[in-house]
């Protein structure tokens, strides 16, 4: 550590003109071996002095950023973020990391230690930063602000995702149709229409979904749950699509428009019948007589003539 010392001196002439005079001494490393400057500087007549001591710290630099830390073991750990160097590897899975405090935390992963917990539900958490992330849930803080909307997220993840809305920036591609997708979760879930995959299951009827979602609307078939309640009625559903299709029979709102005749319609599967007027499309076909319909219960009404017949 380099330790200078900083004199500022005032004198004055017969003319009592006052005039400033600046000294900087190099005081070396140690402070103890050069006090009797200090005494000196303290002590001089017929001036006033202001003394301080300036102590600049040894710098280690990035050969090739130019980045200056103060400690050696810093610069030789932003080194790896050129060098891609990944001295430390989990015994268990082979996995690499450029710095030791990143393999602890992979560890934990293993392990299944959760040293952090919440103060408030005794939650456990693996990481210190989830377990500020969990905190906000508790104080409804939201210190990431968009600065488009200036909506605010409690999560800075939440807050980059969320400006994909406003770019449009879409970072995650199907390798499969090439769609693009803002977050990767999106893409995750798109790519089981590919797979075919179906992860979750009803522990009830053991029935199969591509998507959590599609589980947790599932389940409250069994359940009777109907979280979603009307202001206007207070009639419940299942399903938040369910309540704000119900909502537009107090408002009046008819948000879809056919193109062909303007006719509008509250909702978009009315319209999607409706255009069959149209084109002609009659996608539902007996399979007995091979006529078709337009609409699903045109058909099964259909289908009862046959079942007459048979009887």
């Amino acid at each position: 550590m380099r330790i200078l010392l900083l004199t500022m001196s005032k004198t004055y002439d017969k003319q009592g003109i006052e005039a400033t005079h600046n000294t900087v001494v190099h005081v070396g490393d140690q402070l103890d071996q050069h006090s009797h400057l200090l005494k000196h500087s303290l002590q001089q007549p017929h001036s006033e002095f202001v003394t301080k001591l300036i102590v600049g710290k040894k710098t280690f630099q990035c050969s090739v950023c130019l980045k200056e830390f103060s400690h050696k073991c810093n610069l030789i750990s932003h080194m790896r973020t050129h060098t891609g160097e990944k001295p430390y590897q989990c015994s268990d899975c082979v996995k690499n990391f450029s710095q030791s405090s990143e393999l602890v935390r992979h560890m934990r992963s293993h392990t299944g230690e959760k040293p952090y917990q919440c103060s408030e539900c005794l939650k456990d958490f693996s990481l210190k930063a989830c377990l500020v992330s969990h905190m906000r849930t508790h104080t409804g803080e939201k210190p990431y602000q968009c600065s488009e909307c200036l909506k605010d997220f409690s999560m800075k993840c939440n807050l980059v995702k969320h400006m994909r809305t406003h770019t449009g920036w879409q970072p995650y591609q199907c390798p499969e149709c090439l769609k693009g997708f803002s977050s990767k979760y999106n893409l995750i879930s798109h790519m089981r229409s590919h797979t075919g995959e179906k992860p979750f299951q009803c522990s009830e009827c053991l029935t199969d979904f591509s998507h959590k979602s599609s589980l947790i609307i599932h389940m409250r078939t069994h359940s009777g749950e109907k979280p979603y309640k009307c202001s206007e009625c207070l009639k419940d559903f299942s399903k938040k699509s369910g309540l704000v299709i119900h909502m537009r029979s107090h408002t009046g709102e008819k948000p879809y428009q056919c193109s062909e005749c303007l006719k509008d319609f509250s909702q978009k599967s009315s319209l999607v019948i409706h255009m069959r007027s149209h084109t002609g499309e009659k996608p539902y076909k007996c399979s007995e007589c091979l006529k078709s319909f337009t609409q699903k219960p045109y058909l099964l009404n259909h289908i009862t003539t046959h079942t007459r017949e048979k009887l």
